[in-house]
């Protein structure tokens, strides 16, 4: 049995990551969140403690709780995730529905939510920290770097390369072979047939970049 979690974030994430883990039967001793409007209320049965730094919270992890980063802004959570490493020496749990499917074959890092409905399938490699969120398809070979968002329907075929930070809309297609650079950006239901550049945005079928 999976030790409780703490998750880091109350807002859209962090019921989503309740959502997970309670398909898996896994308890969620609270949220931490720094919304003063949101602290002392209750989320779907699950309190909202505190602030995401209280220490006298934080301090369980590792020891009685685990924990999950579901904070919606990526330079907030990339900079939790850090304070976690360096200050309590642990790194966030995966968040992993019981109604997708992951391969056994695939390659998972640390502190990914995987949603209902996702496919993740042989020999993909997902990095740490990643958001796959409903339905997303990632296939064979597929490679996607750290802090990387896969929204909703998209579809990664086998063997693209997806680098650190980017983000696919939901209902994207990326070609078998294409590279996303370092935080690029797909839009929503684009057909990306060709590499896209680090920090380009593109968008349509075929994705063209957007000036």
């Amino acid at each position: 049995m999976q030790n409780p979690v703490i998750i880091l974030g109350a807002q859209q994430l962090g019921t989503a990551a309740l959502d997970i883990f309670s398909s898996n039967n896994v308890i969620v001793y609270c949220f931490l969140d720094d919304s003063e409007n949101l602290q002392q209320t209750e989320i779907n049965n699950v309190s909202v403690m505190s602030r995401t730094e209280d220490s006298e919270f934080l301090k369980l992890i590792g020891k009685k709780c685990d924990v999950f980063v579901a904070v919606e802004d990526a330079a907030a959570r990339k900079g939790l995730i850090k304070m976690l490493k360096s200050e309590y020496e642990v790194v966030p749990v995966n968040a992993i529905h019981k109604f997708s499917a992951v391969s056994e074959h695939a390659w998972l890092g640390h502190g990914n939510m995987v949603s209902a409905g996702a496919i993740i399938n042989n020999n993909s490699k997902i990095g740490d920290n990643c958001i796959i969120q409903s339905r997303a398809l990632v296939d064979t070979k597929a490679e996607i770097g750290d802090f990387v968002h896969i929204g909703a329907g998209a579809i990664i075929n086998s063997e693209v390369v997806v680098e650190e930070g980017a983000f696919i809309g939901s209902g994207a297609v990326i070609v078998s072979g294409v590279k996303i650079g370092k935080n690029a950006r797909v839009g929503a239901g684009s057909v990306v047939v060709a590499n896209v550049p680090a920090k380009a945005t593109v968008f349509g079928n075929p994705a063209a970049p957007i000036k």
